[in-house]
């Protein structure tokens, strides 16, 4: 269902709040620049730090500017099940082709705590279910059984795979099946991720590169290594940068470098980047020529 270079949405905010004209801009260059997909509400777009309203009219907006354009994978995690089903039921209201579902975190629930999550959402909502596994920040792991288990979902879709793991790619595509739709979710990874068998990335980097991003993503599908291996080494010191502090620090800073009407404001207890970072990120624009 979803392939590509698909950017994990930053969310503006000017003076504290959302700053619509801008959100809609942004995913108005995304489209123009060949995204395949959109995330809105990810772990890159604040989600943990907006309000309910806020983070329902994020995902409404992003559904209504992409207009049937690209596909829209709403964020809808939450350590609290009930919290995430809520959050999916407002997705498909708005019109949301798919929910992107981190594992619950801070909870530390068992691997039948995670197969029962998923399946609680699955069993109660009939909107696509993209798996969000990021072991390094929710310490909990969706681990491979668990995957095939909820396989007998047809919702369950997909994983966004941020464990680093290379390895994980080939077992979860033995135990899912080859339908099983992966994705990274670390673009410095992307590359081997996609050679192992991945269909595209959920990518931080491809906020400020969109279009280079989705170079990168078209010469690995079309099997051009070389290409692909070209446009890795150009963009690496990218994606490297985009974590050179705490994210999304960076990531806003190099999209305000890019794009001056976009506002670099983060929310606490996220804080701008330091000055290293940002000469990291100033850097890492002029290799990739975008500065």
């Amino acid at each position: 269902m979803f392939s590509g270079s698909i950017p994990a949405l930053v969310t503006p905010f000017r003076n504290g709040a959302l700053d619509e004209a801008a959100f809609r801009a942004l995913v108005d260059w995304q489209i123009e620049e060949n995204s395949s997909a959109l995330v809105p509400c990810g772990t890159t777009g604040e989600s943990a730090t907006m309000s309910i309203e806020e983070h329902n009219r994020v995902i409404e907006i992003c559904v209504e500017q992409a207009a049937g354009r690209v596909p829209v994978i709403a964020g809808c995690g939450s350590n609290d099940t009930m919290t995430a089903l809520e959050h999916m039921k407002a997705a498909e209201a708005a019109g949301a082709d798919a929910a992107l579902v981190v594992a619950p975190y801070y909870n530390k629930p068992n691997q039948e705590g995670v197969f029962q999550h998923f399946a609680y959402l699955a069993e109660r909502s009939s909107l696509p279910i993209v798996l969000y596994n990021v072991p390094s920040r929710t310490i909990t792991d969706i681990g491979v059984d668990v995957m095939r288990r909820l396989r007998q979902y047809p919702t369950i879709i997909g994983v966004k795979d941020a464990t680093g793991n290379l390895g994980r790619v080939t077992a979860q595509r033995l135990a899912c099946g080859s339908a099983f739709c992966q994705l990274s979710g670390n673009d410095e990874t992307a590359l081997g991720f996609n050679a192992m068998g991945g269909r595209g990335c959920i990518s931080v980097t491809a906020n400020v590169a969109p279009r280079l991003c989705a170079e990168f993503q078209a010469a690995c599908a079309s099997g051009d290594w070389a290409k692909a291996l070209d446009l890795q080494d150009k963009l690496y010191p990218l994606h490297d940068a985009m974590f050179s502090d705490c994210s999304p620090g960076p990531v806003k800073y190099a999209l305000n470098r890019v794009r001056p009407d976009m506002p670099d404001e983060v929310r606490l207890p996220i804080t701008p980047p330091s000055e290293a970072s940002r000469s990291a990120v100033d850097r890492a624009l002029e290799i990739a020529g975008l500065a």
